[in-house]
Order: structure tokens, then C-alpha cells, then sequence
């Protein structure tokens, strides 16, 4: 019996030996395979688990090595490296209070041991980084909650609960890639992960693709039933969905009301959905603009934009309200913004548009001197003259002071000079289509307002100015 015993323990020590060189050449499946075949020759020995958890280790296989570390130390609790495994699996997996215990009974058993002491170190400043980042997670402060968990998975690699915690807040910080990424490399180790599932849902939610969102919701739920943050995530990707089918319902119906309504109950829905909400503002800034309630549309637009830098949609519908409420300026600036994003023909059309219109606002504009609207008939045109250059003719003025009839004399120019422009209709649509700020040809200053003035009123004779008293005239015609 003691000699089959005996064998046993030779052969197993070779298994060993075997399974060392194998480790020593970095072939750690091999040693794996030749140290579990020592361990079941002879499964009471410590070292045979200890070294199988170390080849583990080197295999990524945390959990698997936990168990064998823990199994060599129950074994041989004086077995120093046992317990220097055991935390460091603890540590890799994320617990880093289990693996302070175990680096302290190594230290017991052998207080100067240099590497007991820097894992110990190691696994403290891991448990601070974790208490920092769940403070910061509650004050939203995702960046720092980042910048702990990678300082921690520096030591602890194959923490899932470390990885997610960051996927979740780059998701909240909208770098989806890099959360995605994270997720799905969880999701390849175990596909049931219902916290994987719900990040790499989180992720779509956000970037607005909120049906695939719920199918991830529901999945991290049946993994789940209890996440928390999946079922509030899921209630809000749904009611969200369901609002804002509602309000394009109601835009293409016609019933604009009901739309700005349903747009912005669902905005109040989730104020951290950016891109959605985006959407959303830029949404009711349609209708505003429907409605013809331009100021309030081209806030709505500004929202949409502060939410989303290249939301060209929400660009190109504020510079419409800014065309439409004459505000050249800003709405060459915001075709300049769209054509530098997508150059295409209709943007660079729109951009030339704007840039025309805002030259043109910058001339005299002869529909206001005359007062009358741009598609004012030629009877309204002439009617318009005669009032405006009966009003601040020079002579009605001649008892004002210097400075008044100053004023009426330009006035009195201005009319003449609009009239002349809009009277004539090759001039007029050379004035409307903007002809005359590309090419010389509408000469405005050769005429003479008294010239245009007697004309209108029939030559010499024509029409007279009559004071019956300071500040009162009346008009006498031929």
C-alpha cells in the first residue's frame, strides 16, 4: 500500500515537473493539463493547486484560479503563495476587501514579504477608487467615475462590475463606441450579463435608436427580472417612443396644437436623452414655425443645436425662421454651419440665397421708404408716392426750423427716389431679384425729386402749397 502511495507521489511529482516546464515556456495550457494530472494523482497536495491557480491566472481564468488558490491554502494555511494567489484573484476579479485579508495572512506569516506588502497597497487604493467613483456617480460626475475605474481595472482586469460602471458612464457621457465596445466584450464571456445587455441598450437609447434600445431593456429583464435600471430605462424608452410617434401623428394631420403639446410632454420624459430631445426641440420648432410663432421656433432650434453640435436639420430650420423674420445675418451664419457640414448643391443654393438677402437689407430699402409691401401693385406704388412726397415736401416745412426741413428734404429725396425705382418695372425687378447690387447700370443718383414731383403732379401749375397759418396746409389742385 505504501509503496502504490509512494509511486503515486513520484508520478505525480513528475506530472509537476513537467507541468513547471511547460509554464517556464509560457505553454500554460499544456501545464495545466500536466498539473491537473499531478492533482489527480495525489489531491491533497497544496502546491499542485497553487501552481494550477497560477497557470490559470496567466490564462485569464480568474474565477477557476480563486478556487484552486483557495483550495491550496485549506490545504496549508501556512502556504504563503497560496494566499498570495487567493488575493490576487480576489483583487483581479474586482473584491478587493477579500483580497486585503488574504494579503494580510500572508503578511503574517511572513511580514517582510515585499510582494504582500505591494498587493496590500495595491487592493487599498483600489477600494478608495471604488468608494470615490460611487460618490461621483451620484453627483453625476461621469469623467471622474471613468478616470477611477480605469485606475482600478489596472489591478482588477476581470471585474465585470468595474467594466460596466464605466461602460455606463461613457454611455452617459455619449462616447457610445467605447461603451459599446466595453459591453460587448462582457457579452462574448457570458451572454446572459443583464448588466452588459442593459449598457449596450443604454447606448441606442441615446443615440435615438429607441426601439433596438427596449429589445436590450427586455433581454437584460429576462436575465434580470429586478435591474432596477433596465426597468427604468425601459419604462422611459417606451413612454419616450410613444409620445413622440403621437406628436408626428399629430404634425401630419395638421394639428399643430396638439403636437407642440405631445412634444413637449415628451421632452419633460428624460432631460438626460440628448439626442432624442434634440430631436424633440427641433421638432416643435416646426410646428412654432407653422403656427407662425417665429421667435419661439428659432429658440426651439437653438435648444436642438445646443444639445446637438451637427444637427444640420435644426441649423437649416432656424436659418428658414431667421430668413423669415429678416435676420440675414445670423441666417448666413447658420447656412455657413450647414454648407461646411454637407456640401451639396441646395446648401451652397440656400447659403447664396441668405448671403443675397442680406446685401439687399443692408441698401435703402424703397418698399419701407414709400411704405408699402413688396408686392404692392403699381396703383399702390403710385398712391403711396403721393402721400409720402405730399407729407415731406419741402415746402410744407418751410416754416420749421433748419433742422427739420434738413430731415424732410432727405426725406422728401428718398420717396422721389424710391418711386422712380419702383415705377419702372425693369428697374423695380432688377432692385427685387438683387441685379443691382452685382452690376453697375441702376444709377440712382442723377434724378431731381422736384423733377419727379412735378411730373407726378402734372408739370408747372400742377399743384400748389397754401399756409393758412403755422403747421397747417392745404392742397390745392390743377
Amino acid at each position: 500500500m505504501w509503496k502504490l502511495l509512494r509511486g503515486r507521489c513520484r508520478e505525480a511529482e513528475s506530472f509537476k515537473e513537467q507541468g513547471n516546464a511547460y509554464y517556464a515556456k509560457k505553454d500554460y495550457n499544456e501545464a495545466y493539463n500536466y498539473y491537473t494530472k499531478a492533482i489527480d494523482m495525489c489531491p491533497k497536495n497544496a502546491s499542485y493547486y497553487g501552481n494550477r491557480a497560477a497557470t490559470l491566472m496567466m490564462l485569464g481564468r480568474f474565477r477557476e484560479a480563486l478556487g484552486d488558490a483557495q483550495q491550496s491554502v485549506r490545504l496549508d494555511d501556512g502556504f504563503v503563495r497560496g494566499h498570495l494567489r487567493e488575493g490576487k484573484c480576489h483583487l483581479s476579479l474586482g473584491n478587493a476587501m477579500a483580497a486585503c485579508r488574504s494579503f494580510q495572512r500572508a503578511l503574517e506569516l511572513d511580514h517582510k514579504n515585499s510582494q504582500a506588502q505591494q498587493e496590500f497597497k495595491n487592493a487599498s487604493a483600489v477600494m478608495e477608487y471604488e468608494k470615490i467613483a460611487d460618490s461621483d456617480f451620484e453627483k453625476r460626475d461621469f469623467r471622474k467615475v471613468v478616470f477611477c475605474m480605469d485606475r482600478a481595472l489596472e489591478f482588477a482586469p476581470a471585474c465585470h462590475r468595474f467594466k460596466i460602471l464605466k461602460a455606463e458612464c461613457l454611455a452617459m457621457l455619449g462616447r457610445y463606441p467605447e461603451a459599446q465596445s466595453v459591453a460587448s466584450d462582457i457579452l462574448r464571456l457570458d451572454s446572459t450579463n443583464a448588466d452588459a445587455l442593459y449598457v449596450r441598450g443604454l447606448c441606442l437609447y441615446y443615440e435615438d435608436c429607441i426601439e433596438k434600445a427596449v429589445q436590450f431593456f427586455l433581454q437584460a429583464l429576462r436575465m434580470a427580472p429586478d435591474h432596477e435600471k433596465a426597468c427604468a430605462a425601459c419604462r422611459n424608452a417606451k413612454a419616450l417612443k410613444a409620445k413622440k410617434e403621437d406628436g408626428n401623428k399629430a404634425f401630419k394631420d395638421g394639428d399643430f396644437r396638439l403636437a407642440h403639446a405631445l412634444y413637449t410632454e415628451a421632452l419633460a420624459i428624460d432631460p438626460s436623452n440628448i439626442k432624442t430631445n434634440a430631436k424633440l426641440y427641433c421638432n416643435r420648432g416646426t410646428v412654432n414655425a407653422k403656427l407662425r410663432e417665429l421667435d419661439e421656433a428659432i429658440a426651439d432650434c437653438t435648444r436642438a443645436v445646443t444639445l446637438d453640435h451637427s444637427y444640420v436639420k435644426a441649423y437649416l430650420r432656424r436659418a428658414q425662421c431667421y430668413m423669415d423674420t429678416e435676420q440675414y445675418e445670423e441666417a448666413v451664419r447658420d447656412y455657413e454651419k450647414v454648407y461646411q457640414t454637407e456640401k451639396t448643391k441646395e446648401h451652397k443654393q440656400l447659403l447664396k440665397n441668405a448671403q443675397l438677402e442680406l446685401k439687399k437689407s443692408k441698401r435703402k430699402d424703397y418698399y419701407k421708404i414709400l411704405g408699402v409691401d413688396k408686392n404692392a401693385s403699381e396703383d399702390e406704388i403710385k398712391r403711396a408716392y403721393r402721400k409720402r412726397a405730399l407729407m415731406h415736401h419741402p415746402d410744407r416745412h418751410s416754416g420749421a426750423s433748419a433742422e427739420v426741413q434738413k430731415e424732410e428734404e432727405k426725406k422728401f429725396k428718398e420717396v422721389g427716389e424710391a418711386f422712380t425705382i419702383l415705377s419702372d418695372p425693369k428697374k423695380k425687378m432688377r432692385y427685387d431679384s438683387g441685379q443691382d447690387l452685382d452690376e453697375e447700370g441702376m444709377n440712382t443718383g442723377d434724378f431731381d425729386a422736384n423733377n419727379i414731383f412735378k411730373a407726378f403732379f402734372g408739370g408747372p401749375g400742377g399743384f400748389s402749397f397754401e399756409a393758412s397759418g403755422p403747421g397747417n396746409f392745404f392742397f390745392q389742385f390743377g
